[in-house]
């Protein structure tokens, strides 16, 4: 049960810190029926994974001040 609530919080807290993530990341959105390619699909992963992370630290920094 422990690890169901664990996967929950986190699940949250990654919604909680989407907004920022997007914002950080600064990726334009696609143009109406066009489609990245696979390579730019990982570039953008890439991006987000990294934005994630900083959105992510700078919450706990904010938080624990």
């Amino acid at each position: 049960m422990a690890d169901a609530n664990e996967q929950t919080r986190r699940y949250r807290e990654f919604l909680d810190l989407m907004p920022l993530t997007l914002a950080l990341a600064g990726l334009p959105s696609s143009e109406a029926g066009r489609y990245y390619s696979e390579d730019q699909m990982e570039t953008r992963i890439f991006t987000l994974r990294h934005a994630y992370k900083a959105a992510r630290a700078f919450a706990k920094e904010t938080v624990t001040k």
